[in-house]
């Protein structure tokens, strides 16, 4: 493994790069709502893990790259495979049947606060302290806040927030999971990503017709506005995104990479509102501001940006 570099990475060579992630991904649940609305959220899942693969798969054709050949890896692909895309992705595409996309972006900023308890409990990957306490007490209070707790009939559809929380779970559940269990390997991570949505997509493939008791829909019965969604959430959001997620991790590191969960609600909250035309109540956004907080207090982000930031090498 090599040594970090103790000189700073220039702004100009990551949040360029930063910007255009958080883009890709506040904008997906643009791309589910519009999904959603012709597909089952099972199905719209399954065409986006299909879309990610074939870009996944093409660009290891490209590097010349093979895929994992360690059963064991396999094993723990299929686990983050589906607690960190075929689960959330599924419960983001019934949360927004119910409730705006603009919110669903808002929910998923939770993810970080999800995080951390898990890490430290369950994986030990990470240690408590009273600074990361208070983040997520803080936390804790925006997420009352989004939800309008103080009123008795919520201004958005309680169940589709609480799916979209769910999947935010299950996002802090695959990371810390992926941290302890795949983080060690030497398999690049272009390799690891396609096997964990190959991964899922078998899994999505067996459960999709299970539970929804039908055959997926042609593509050509859809109409172009429903199959250009799925294809920008698999080959943007989980092809092409990670490419650039994987620069920036190697530029700045992981845990400050981390920090494009502070600009993906914003996108979703101007795409939801220009696009879609979708309402917002004061609180929400209010509600995800004091969460960010709570994250960045959590995280320590604060006392960050009043340092240089390292370059952090990756792990070989």
């Amino acid at each position: 493994m090599t040594t970090p570099d103790s000189t700073a990475a220039p702004v100009r060579a990551w949040l360029p790069t930063m910007v255009a992630l958080a883009a890709i991904w506040g904008c997906s649940f643009l791309f589910i709502s519009v999904g959603v609305r012709e597909l089952p959220p099972l199905y719209l899942a399954l065409g986006r893990v299909i879309a990610g693969s074939v870009v996944l798969l093409a660009i290891l054709a490209l590097k010349r790259e093979a895929l994992p050949r360690d059963p064991r890896l396999w094993a723990h692909s299929f686990v983050v495979g589906a607690i960190g895309s075929a689960i959330p992705w599924t419960l983001f595409g019934y949360g927004e049947e119910r409730i705006p996309s603009l919110l669903a972006g808002i929910w998923n900023g939770i993810t970080p606060l999800v995080v951390l308890p898990i890490a430290v409990l369950i994986f030990r990957t990470e240690k408590f302290s009273a600074q990361r306490g208070a983040g997520l007490l803080i936390g804790f209070v925006g997420m009352l806040v989004v939800l309008g707790a103080w009123q008795v009939n919520a201004g958005a559809d309680l169940l589709g927030q609480g799916l979209c929380m769910l999947a935010a779970v299950f996002y802090g559940l695959a990371i810390p999971y992926q941290k302890r269990f795949l983080a060690g390997t030497t398999l690049s991570g272009t390799a690891l990503s396609t096997s964990l949505l190959l991964c899922a997509t078998v899994q999505l493939a067996v459960v999709a017709p299970l539970v929804t008791g039908q055959a997926p829909p042609a593509p050509w019965s859809l109409s172009a506005k429903a199959v250009l969604s799925v294809l920008a959430l698999g080959a943007l959001g989980s092809g092409l995104a990670f490419v650039l997620n994987m620069r920036n991790i190697r530029l700045i590191g992981a845990s400050r990479s981390s920090m494009v969960t502070y600009l993906m609600p914003i996108f979703s909250i101007v795409v939801g509102v220009l696009v879609l035309h979708e309402h917002i109540t004061w609180y929400q956004p209010v509600g995800g501001l004091v969460v960010l907080l709570g994250v960045a207090v959590s995280q320590g982000v604060l006392g960050n940006f009043r340092r240089k930031i390292p370059v952090e090498a990756p792990a070989t």
